[in-house]
This record gives structure tokens, C-alpha cells and sequence, in this order.
């Protein structure tokens, strides 16, 4: 009979191998799980949240100060976080064109509120109202390592 558990997401590459999607969900779960994980456990503190999830990967992509900081002159890319919400990851529920979740079932507290880019709103309670294509290529520059 065989292993009957291949996610659905494999068929999208019948024909063309590129449209199947790459390695393992995750770009919508990272922030609430490090928060969780990190911050709600006392592992981390919140500036060590905001530090990992925003300030250090703007700085190695080589986007800081554009990006990873809230400054005059900067993009105003803003998450607002509600650190009271509570809430279980499902692939049923979450945004990514996959069909499976490698957290879920797994209960979490906190979560993105509300989502600013570049100063305008994009997402407001887990659905997004931003302007279809205002999202735009930022090429990258030298990283910065020094933390």
C-alpha cells in the first residue's frame, strides 16, 4: 500500500519541478514561535526578540538602517504585537501556500496585530489590506556583523 502522507503541495510540481514549493514552512510561524519559545518562557528578553527577529537580519541582508529599526529616515516597517493573544498553529489557518505545518497542533501566545509597511497598514487582524503589488525589490548591501 505504500506511504500515504505526501503533503498535496507535491502535486503543484507534476510537469514543472520549480512550482513545488521549498523547504519547510516556517516565515509565518518564526516570529510568534521565538516570542512564545523565547520571550513568554523567559529564555530571551523582548529586546532580544526584537534583536533576532528584526534588528540582526536587516544588518546581515545589509538593509540597516532602511530596514530593522524605527528612525527618522527609515522604512516605518512596523509589526504591533498583541502579547496577549493566544491561539494553535494549523496549516488550516495560516497564509502559506502549503498544505501542511510543521508545528501543528502546537498553542502559542502572542501574535501579530497589526502589520505597517513602509508607514501604511497592511495587515489588520490576519487579513491583508495593503495594495496588491505596492511591494517592491530592495537589493541588498554589505552585512553588517557587529551586533
Amino acid at each position: 500500500e505504500g506511504f500515504q502522507g505526501l503533503p498535496k503541495q507535491k502535486e503543484l510540481g507534476v510537469g514543472d519541478f520549480s512550482k513545488i514549493p521549498n523547504g519547510a514552512p516556517g516565515v509565518e510561524t518564526r516570529m510568534v514561535l521565538l516570542y512564545d519559545g523565547g520571550v513568554v518562557q523567559k529564555r530571551i528578553t523582548l529586546n532580544r526578540w526584537v534583536e533576532i527577529t528584526s534588528t540582526t537580519p536587516a544588518k546581515l541582508m545589509g538593509l540597516f538602517p532602511r530596514k530593522g529599526t524605527v528612525a527618522v529616515g527609515s522604512d516605518a516597517d512596523i509589526v504591533i504585537w498583541d502579547p496577549r493573544t493566544t491561539s494553535t498553529i494549523s496549516a488550516k489557518t495560516h497564509h502559506m501556500r502549503v498544505d501542511y505545518n510543521p508545528y501543528e497542533g502546537r498553542k502559542v501566545k502572542g501574535k501579530a496585530a497589526t502589520v505597517l509597511s513602509r508607514g501604511e497598514v497592511i495587515v489588520e487582524r490576519d487579513k491583508f489590506v495593503g495594495k496588491k503589488g505596492r511591494g517592491r525589490f530592495i537589493k541588498r548591501g554589505s552585512p553588517i556583523l557587529q551586533t
